[in-house]
């Protein structure tokens, strides 16, 4: 079984792009703090790259903004590619499934709220030829 569900807030915007066939993708980043404090008495965190697809996509890049806290539930997915120079590089992130924007931060714009049930609408499950946009990375360096 392969499920990830982290809440952690926003170390950036989201950055919203779409694939070559038209398909959102989106890429979070969040900071999870962990359970225990450090020897030094600090509260430690982990850094944490999410992508969103499609509706999921949008809703984050409409509705998420860095500071805020988000509640992530998705799975685990590594992938590999090889870079122009030759070097191959991997990544591991979270593909979500389910987001959710929990308290906006302070100062932060106060738009209207997102339609009701959006954050748990179902992530659209590709078929046919969008499999394919699931090995085009966006956000790879070019």
């Amino acid at each position: 079984m392969n499920v990830v569900v982290l809440v952690g807030r926003m170390v950036a915007d989201p950055e919203l792009k779409y694939t070559p066939s038209g398909v959102a993708v989106c890429q979070l980043r969040i900071a999870v703090d962990r359970r225990f404090k450090s020897e030094s008495g600090e509260r430690e965190s982990d850094f944490f790259d999410i992508v969103a697809w499609r509706q999921r996509a949008e809703y984050a890049a409409n509705y998420l903004v860095k500071g805020q806290m988000i509640a992530v539930q998705g799975s685990l997915q590594s992938r590999s590619w090889v870079q122009q120079d030759g070097q191959k590089r991997w990544k591991t992130e979270v593909v979500a499934d389910q987001l959710q924007g929990r308290a906006k931060p302070q100062g932060a714009r106060q738009d209207e709220a997102p339609p009701p049930g959006a954050e748990y609408a179902p992530a659209e499950v590709p078929t046919g030829s969008a499999d394919a946009d699931m090995d085009y990375d966006p956000f790879a360096e070019e």
